[in-house]
């Protein structure tokens, strides 16, 4: 019940305010969250200083201060998602080489997206199903709170996007007529185990979902890796990169390696724009 009157009397006001609002709510939300409630500090602060053990206390605190500013501004665009138009969104979210996709699509050929929390994922999911000449379906998981969790799904899939959660991943792929995209966020923490894939990723021993590989293999499916980046606050580029096209000429892991490899380049290009917060190394190998 709390979570709906938020909703309707917080969320969705806000969400129906102008982008130059927007910012100034996000400038206020990130005093609060940073230097009154400390949210998450002590997990950012570690996650960077095992992340990038050459930096100085300067600066982490500089990356820190910057994520966290970027934080805001992420947490108030997906609130302005619930209720954004798709145009404002195809302004805001401009790909730089659909046309990549479009040559597998006139072939009719299925593709995998993999992707990671990094800058503003949440629109590149709402954007691709209006960009891409590929149907669009994405992997997610659910909340727990199925209030919640249905505003949001109605959130991701109001222009196209079709959605299924983990545990139903695999029905995605039954029937492969139909020119799909498959978007996978491949950056989480998977749950540990003897069949656990471990690499290296800055600077840590990391354990990563194989999903993604799992299903290209199978499938035999081109893979690419999103590429995003902040042109400015609220505006965003998309690049996509081929992985491989024929994934099972790859040893097992190296589509996995060559995802992980292109988006530790992009996180320390611009590490204030990863999800810093995630308990990402909560397991050793």
């Amino acid at each position: 019940m709390i979570t709906k009157i938020l909703y309707y009397s917080l969320i969705i006001p806000i969400s129906l305010l102008p982008f130059s609002i927007i910012y100034i709510l996000s400038d206020i939300f990130y005093i609060i969250i940073y230097y009154l409630l400390g949210y998450r500090k002590n997990i950012v602060l570690k996650n960077l200083q095992n992340a990038f053990p050459h930096k100085s206390k300067d600066e982490i605190k500089k990356i820190m201060k910057s994520f966290y500013r970027h934080f805001s501004d992420l947490i108030l665009e997906i609130i302005k998602g619930f209720t954004i138009s798709s145009s404002q969104l195809s302004k805001r979210l401009i790909i730089e080489n659909s046309e990549v996709l479009d040559e597998y699509a006139k072939k009719n050929q299925s593709i995998i997206l993999m992707g990671g929390h990094y800058n503003n994922w949440e629109m590149c999911a709402q954007a691709f199903a209006l960009c891409l000449n590929h149907k669009c379906y994405g992997i997610y998981k659910p909340l727990k709170n199925i209030f919640l969790n249905n505003k949001i799904y109605t959130s991701r899939t109001r222009f196209g996007l079709n959605l299924a959660s983990m545990k139903k991943t695999k029905s995605l792929f039954s029937n492969l007529d139909i020119t799909k995209a498959f978007l996978f966020a491949s950056d989480q923490t998977p749950s540990k185990s003897k069949k656990s894939y471990w690499l290296n990723f800055l600077n840590q021993d990391t354990v990563v979902f194989t999903g993604a590989e799992r299903y290209a293999r199978e499938y035999n499916l081109p893979v690419f890796y999103v590429g995003v980046s902040k042109l400015k606050r609220g505006f965003y580029k998309v690049k996509f990169n081929l992985i491989t096209q024929k994934p099972n000429d790859l040893e097992f892991g190296k589509v996995t390696d060559l995802y992980m490899t292109n988006l530790e380049k992009d996180i320390i290009i611009c590490p204030e724009y990863w999800l810093w917060t995630h308990k990402r190394w909560k397991h050793t190998k």
